[in-house]
This record gives C-alpha cells, structure tokens and sequence, in this order.
C-alpha cells in the first residue's frame, strides 16, 4: 500500500506519516515534504525514484506522471485497469494528503506579479481532484483536522464509503475555493470590471451561528477572502455572540455611516433600516439627537458611530437596553461602563471594502455591483432653490433614504433625521408614514425637507408635504408626470432637487 504525501503546512504531518507507516503503508513524498519527513525519521520514496524523472522548472513539474496518476486512478473493480497498471509496473496509491501553495497568503504581501504566480499550485490541485474522483478506493486528505480520525478509521476496519465521500467532498470544495480565489484575485489585481459567464465565488467558513433569520434555521457566518475589511471582519470586544440578524443590521449601520466621513454621527437601526440617524457636535449629542428620532425604535436596536466612543457617551448607551454598539474605537473608561451591560455586544469596527452583492433567489443568484454611487448630478428644477442650511439637509436626508428599505422616505431637519418610512409599497404611504412619526413625536415639521428614493409618480405626495410646511424635497427624477410634480411644487413654494440617481433597496 502506497500514500502520497505532499504538503506546504507541514502541521500534523509527522504523526500521521508515523500512523501510515505503522499500518503498512509506504510513503511517497516531494521536494520539501520529503526532506522533512526525512529529518523525522521517516522513510520516504521520493517521487523521482518513482517516475525515473527528476523535478523539473525549479519544481513546477513534480507529480504531473503517469505512474503517478495511474497509481492514483487506478479502479480496482475494472479488471482492464488491473492488467493495465501491471503491465505498465504502476502501484496503486491508496492515500492522498495534500495542502496547496498558500496564494491567498501571498495575494496580501504585495508581490510582483511574476512572483504571485509562483504561488499557484498546479500539482497539488490535480492530485487532489485525482484522488477525490476516485473516493471509492482512495482515501484523500486536504484538512489536518481530519488526520487523526481517519487514521482512527484505517485502524479499525471502520473506514464507509459515506466517509470517504465527505472526504472527497472535502477535497473538491477545497480545490474549488482555492481556483476562486485567483479567479478573483486576477479580476482585482488586472481589473477586470466585468462579470463572466461563469464565476467562482469563494467563501470561507468563519463561525456558525447560534441559528439564522429565526431559531428554526441554521445559520454561518463566511468570509470573502479578498475582502479584509467589513463588517465580518469586525472585531467583538465584548457581549454575546452576534447573531445571523445582528450582522445584518450592523451592516446596515456601517454602510449608512460611511457616508459622513466629515461629520460626528449616529446612526440606529432597527430591522435592517434606519430608524433615527443625526450629526453632533460629540458623539454623545449625535446619539441623543438620533435616539430623540425615534426612541421606541432604539429600543432594543443596532448602534453605530464614525468616531470613538468617550465615557458620556457610554453612559447614555448603557442606560437602556440595546442589542449591539458599532464605533471605529472606544475610550478604556467607555469600555469600562459598557461592560455594565454584560450581553451588550461592543464592536470595533475597521471600514468596509466596496465589491458585488449577491442574493439567493429560487433556482439561482442576483449579483451586481454594491450601490456606491451617491447622485449623478444636482439638478434644481423649480422656481424657487433651495437654500445652503435646506441644501445641507436634502444631502443629509439623500444619504440617509438611500438604506432604508424600499419605498421610502426621509423627513430631516439641522442634521437629524424626524420621521423616516420605509417598506412600502406605495410612495404616499411612506410619506404619510414619515409624517405620522414625526408629529408623533413632537417635531415641528416647519422648514424640513424630505428625501425619496424613487421618483414621485403623482403630486399627491407633493400636496400632502405642502400640508405640514416642508420647504424643499431631493428625489431622483425620471418619471412621466416629473412636470406635474414640478409643477405642483412650484405653486406650494417648495425646492425640489433631482438626484438622476435612484436608490431602491428591497
């Protein structure tokens, strides 16, 4: 019995050549695997003594050989195969254990391009795929984490076939997420701002989580590799686990806060959509302005700040309840009062890389290109133009509509937001949604200005602003009746703004 071992990270390796050995295997090696097992003591046959043909192109060409892969693919059911492989003096490899060239690695150091491509295994690849293929007689090992136990199967005559298939399920995720990697890592590096007919996504493991959208549904939490920012990335200083809905609402927080990089803001989210965001002068006062929007909302809601955290503003945290606090960086006696509240989940959060957005729908994906994009032009379109202090709003209120769930719309005055409606499935009744919030809570409507993300389909809306005294609106633009709502803004004395850009986020 032969088992082929050629790896880059040699941990775990020693031990389980020794358990090869043990059972009656001969070990076969390459290059540097060789030498270090060797230097454990362990008798290796080198693959040249094998193929009779040295290493090649300072090691590109090891064990791309016949007697190398025949021994590999070799069916021991196919009676052709077995006068075959005697005739030709091939000995079957019965054990494949392989790690890959660490290009991902190499990918973050920098290096020229001549140099990365060094670090593109091409041997080990196809060992793997060789031996994954051929499951039902060759056992194949990418993970050390599934050394020991298999080893434990060898010894004990328990090795099934449903093992062995996971193994190869093992190899082949592997062998693919490492091709995904410099798939995209050429698109990055050369860019290539295109999608292709075919595209491979890599995805790596980071954690499972305690379940998904809801406790019936399991839910993981995966990386993207070429991705070294973001919120899953994020570091937690403390609190429970975050959740599969707490990682969704955290990245809604960043996202809407990476638009101010000027000013001091808050931002709360709730449900996945802004439910209170303002500008302050500290970050005490940004959070007491954004909880002041909507405090039932904050209840219980995501957190999230562009600047440290000081101790004033950990203390107006900590005296209510809230599921996760977001901030580039906290002060000691902050993270101090934070730990009060011992479930308080407390992140440092480093920025986000824009890449494509991906959504499972039945029978497939959606990808496109994240909407980084915050308006085209301004475009003053009535009679009357807003003024600096409305202009400064109608960006403030444009930043914010563009998180919120679609349709919606967003009532802002002095930098902070006073009623935002989301989720509808009609333009009005966000709007009259907005409104409600806002007299509700108190505010004066007086002088405010509104932000859509879609165009107005019909002056209604218009009409029902003019109602409680808004005084100018920002909106895309681009619909059949744009004249009409003009129009109608021009005889209740209201600026309006066109963007040319439309946000919609279902």
């Amino acid at each position: 019995m032969r088992a082929l071992i050629s790896v880059y990270r040699k941990e775990g390796i020693e031990r389980l050549a020794k358990a090869l050995q043990e059972l009656g295997y001969e070990i076969i090696s390459t290059g540097g695997t060789a030498r270090y097992l060797k230097e454990k003591g362990i008798s290796v046959v080198e693959v040249s003594e094998i193929t009779e043909f040295p290493e090649i192109l300072e090691g590109r060409v090891k064990t791309l050989h016949p007697k190398i892969h025949g021994g590999i693919l070799y069916r021991d059911w196919v009676k052709k195969d077995e006068e075959e492989i005697q005739r030709l003096g091939i000995k079957p490899i019965s054990v494949v254990v392989v790690n890959l060239y660490p290009f991902e690695e190499k990918l973050k150091e920098g290096l020229e391009d001549k140099e990365l491509m060094e670090f593109i295994d091409i041997g080990g690849p196809t060992l793997i795929r060789a031996a994954a293929k051929n499951f039902f007689r060759v056992l194949v090992l990418v993970d050390p984490e599934d050394y020991d136990w298999a080893v434990e199967k060898l010894k004990s005559g328990n090795l099934t076939l449903q093992d062995r298939a996971y193994l190869a399920w093992k190899a082949f995720s592997h062998t693919a997420y490492y091709d995904g990697v410099i798939s995209q890592a050429f698109k990055k590096l050369y860019s290539i701002n295109s999608f292709n007919k075919e595209e491979a996504l890599p995805l790596k493991l980071s954690k499972e989580l305690r379940y998904g959208e809801n406790p019936h549904q399991r839910g993981y939490l995966y990386l993207n590799p070429l991705e070294e920012l973001g919120i899953a990335r994020s570091e937690v200083l403390q609190g429970k686990e975050m959740s599969f809905n707490n990682y969704l609402d955290a990245d809604s927080a960043v996202r809407l806060l990476l638009e101010f990089p000027n000013d001091k803001v808050c931002v709360i989210v709730k449900h996945n959509s802004p439910c209170g965001v303002a500008i302050g002068k500290t970050t005490k006062e940004a959070f007491l302005r954004a909880k002041e929007a909507d405090p039932v909302s904050a209840f219980g809601g995501i957190v999230a700040f562009n600047d440290v955290v000081d101790l004033e503003t950990a203390k107006e945290l900590s005296s209510m309840f809230l599921e996760v606090v977001i901030a580039p960086d906290y002060e000691p006696a902050a993270l101090e009062e934070l730990k009060k509240k011992k479930n308080l989940r407390v992140i440092r959060f480093y920025g986000l890389q824009y890449g494509f957005d991906i959504k499972k729908v039945s029978g497939g994906f959606l990808l496109q290109e994240e909407d980084s994009l915050l308006y085209e032009k301004l475009e003053f379109v009535t009679e009357k133009r807003p003024t600096d202090s409305q202009m400064r709003d109608l960006i403030f209120a444009w930043k914010v509509v563009k998180h919120a769930k679609s349709n919606a719309v967003v009532i802002a005055k002095e930098g902070q937001t006073l009623g935002i409606g989301t989720g509808n499935v009609s333009r009005i009744d966000a709007l009259k949604c907005a409104i409600k919030k806002a007299q509700e809570l108190g505010f004066d409507l007086k002088g405010a200005v509104v932000a859509s993300e879609a165009f107005f389909p019909f002056r209604d809306s218009i009409d029902e602003m003019a109602k409680v005294g808004i005084s100018a609106v920002i909106q895309p633009g681009g619909s059949i009746r744009d004249r009409e709502v003009i129009e109608a803004c021009n005889e209740h004395g209201i600026a309006m703004v066109f963007t040319g850009t439309r946000h919609f986020r279902h």
